[in-house]
């Protein structure tokens, strides 16, 4: 086994350029199109399906930070995208909901996404996609274990 690290072959190092690459291609799109950044989509993909989080709550299911996921759901209730409410028990715990608008917006950015990863994996067969969807599950999973305390 070779001990000399070459950051090209590394793979949590080509994994990080593969998701900076395709983020930073569909992000360019969204923002062009919508004028909405990566945190202000995943935050409005994340309300899309799960209405009535707080921002803790998309932080946590997102994997966002809590700082990132705060300035989203700023301006993304400043531009009415996103309405806050505040729970009856606990007034500091925000309820954060797509506005009509913010609905609009999910409907239209959501089929543009669709297509992006169409076009992305193009060409690939069944049997790779389902190949490719195992081993990026497998490698979530011994990160997660790696990582664990």
């Amino acid at each position: 086994m070779d001990n000399e690290l070459r950051l090209e072959d590394f793979l949590p190092y080509r994994l990080a350029v593969l998701s900076n690459t395709v983020s930073t291609t569909v992000a360019r799109a969204y923002d062009k199109r919508f004028s909405v950044s990566i945190p202000e989509w995943r935050v409005i993909a994340v309300l899309g399906r799960f209405p009535g989080l707080s921002a803790v709550e998309v932080a946590e299911r997102t994997l966002m930070d809590k700082v990132a996921v705060s300035r989203a759901v700023t301006k993304l209730i400043k531009n009415g995208r996103i309405d806050r409410e505040f729970a009856d028990a606990d007034k500091r715990r925000s309820i954060l909901n797509l506005s009509e608008d913010g609905k609009k917006l999910h409907d239209e950015i959501a089929q543009l996404a669709l297509q992006f990863e169409r076009d992305l994996v193009q060409g690939f067969s069944e049997e790779e996609m389902t190949s490719l969807n195992s081993i990026m599950e497998r490698l979530l999973a011994r990160a997660s274990l790696i990582g664990s305390p």
